[in-house]
C-alpha cells in the first residue's frame, strides 16, 4: 500500500483488474498476488491489469506471472520514454505519451502509458495524470462486442482515446495562436518584452507536444500494417481484423502532426514579425532622437562660440544681436522641426 495519485489516503499498486470473459466484466480481487493467481488464461477471457506508478519489487509479481521482457519493465518502471511498439516473444509492449492543456498557465503537460498485450493478458502501467485509462475502460465496458476482440481491442481504444485528445489539444493550441498572434500585430503590444517571452514559451509547448505526437507515427504504422519494410510486417497479439482500425488512428495522428507542423512554421513566423517590429520601432525611436539632438546642437554650437573669451566677437556691441540672435535660433529650430516631421523622424 502507498499513496494514490490523488495524494490522499492509501491504496493498493493495482487501480483497476478484472477479467472479461465472451466481452463481460468480472471482477478481480485487489491484491495483486490474488489477482494473479485467478486470472489464468481462459479461452475467449482475458485480465486488464492497471497499474499506477509501480516499484520494482510490486512489478515483479506481473513479471513473473506474464514472462514480460526484462527491457520492457526496465522502461514501464523508469518512464520518460518516447513513444514506441517493441515485440519479444510473449508480449508486446507499447508506449504512448497523453497529453493536457492548461488554458489558464498556456502549458502542455505529458503522462505516460506503457501497455503489454499477450494472447490473454493486457498490463497497462500509467505515470502522471495525462492518462485516459479510467474513462476508456469504462467505454469498453459498455461495448461488449468490441470487448470480445480481446486484449487487441483494450490497445486499439487506449490509442484512439489518446489521439483523440491530441486533436482537442491541437485546437486549443491553435486557438492561443491567434490571439497571440493579434497581441503581436497590434498598435501597442508587439513590441513588449512579455510578448516575446510569451512567444518563446509557446514555441516550447509546441516542442513538448511534437514530442509526444511525432514518434508515435511509426508504431501506428506498423499496427495499421501500413509500413515499408520490416515495419510492415505482421505485428503478433494483434489481429488483422484490427488493421483498419488502426489505420483510423493513425489518420487522425497525421492530421495533427501536421497541425503540430503547421503551428510550429507559424509561430516561428510570428516569432520574426516580432523581432522585425522590434527592430524597426528601434529604428524609428534612434531617428526621432537623432532629430532631437540635431535640434539641440545648433544653439549648443552657438552658446559655445559666444562663450569663448575673445574681445573680437562678431556683434559684441550691437544693442539688437541679442534678440536678432535668439530670432535666428528660434527660425532655424523650427526649420529643422519641419524638415524632421516632413520626413517621418519625428
Amino acid at each position: 500500500m502507498r499513496p494514490g495519485p490523488g495524494g490522499g489516503g492509501t491504496r493498493s499498486v493495482i487501480v483497476d483488474c478484472a477479467i472479461y470473459r465472451d466481452g463481460r466484466r468480472t471482477e478481480g480481487p485487489e491484491d495483486l498476488s490474488d489477482a494473479l493467481t485467478l486470472c489464468r488464461p481462459e479461452r475467449d477471457a482475458f485480465v486488464w491489469i492497471g497499474l499506477y506508478e509501480p516499484t520494482e519489487s510490486e512489478f515483479d509479481l506481473v513479471t513473473q506471472e506474464f514472462g514480460l521482457h526484462p527491457l520492457a519493465v526496465e522502461d514501464a518502471l523508469n518512464a520518460h520514454q518516447r513513444p514506441k511498439l517493441e515485440v519479444y516473444d510473449d508480449s508486446l509492449f507499447v508506449v504512448l505519451k497523453p497529453v493536457g492543456y492548461e488554458a489558464k498557465s498556456d502549458a502542455v503537460h505529458s503522462g505516460e502509458v506503457m501497455v503489454f498485450i499477450g494472447d490473454s493478458f493486457v498490463v497497462t502501467v500509467r505515470h502522471g495524470e495525462e492518462a485516459p485509462l479510467s474513462a476508456v475502460r469504462r467505454r469498453l465496458e459498455h461495448e461488449p462486442e468490441m470487448l470480445r476482440h480481446g486484449p487487441t481491442a483494450v490497445l486499439y481504444a487506449i490509442a484512439d482515446a489518446v489521439v483523440d485528445h491530441y486533436v482537442d489539444v491541437a485546437g486549443e493550441l491553435g486557438t492561443d495562436l491567434e490571439e497571440l498572434e493579434a497581441q503581436v500585430f497590434s498598435p501597442t503590444g508587439g513590441g513588449s518584452r512579455p510578448t516575446a517571452s510569451r512567444i518563446y514559451d509557446f514555441k516550447r509547448q509546441i516542442l513538448e507536444f511534437r514530442r509526444a505526437t511525432g514518434p508515435l507515427a511509426q508504431p501506428l504504422s506498423r499496427l495499421a500494417g501500413t509500413g515499408t519494410g520490416t515495419a510492415g510486417a505482421r505485428v503478433p497479439f494483434v489481429h488483422d481484423e484490427a488493421q483498419p482500425f488502426f489505420r483510423d488512428v493513425s489518420d487522425h495522428l497525421t492530421r495533427v502532426n501536421e497541425s503540430v507542423d503547421g503551428l510550429d512554421r507559424l509561430v516561428s513566423d510570428v516569432l520574426s514579425a516580432h523581432l522585425a517590429q522590434m527592430s524597426v520601432r528601434q529604428n524609428d525611436d534612434m531617428r526621432k532622437i537623432s532629430a532631437w539632438a540635431a535640434m539641440a546642437a545648433l544653439p549648443t554650437m552657438v552658446a559655445g562660440v559666444y562663450g569663448m573669451n575673445f574681445d573680437h566677437i562678431p556683434e559684441l556691441h550691437w544693442w539688437w544681436s541679442y534678440p536678432a540672435l535668439i530670432v535666428l535660433l528660434a527660425a532655424s529650430e523650427v526649420l529643422l522641426y519641419r524638415l524632421f516631421k516632413r520626413r517621418g523622424w519625428m
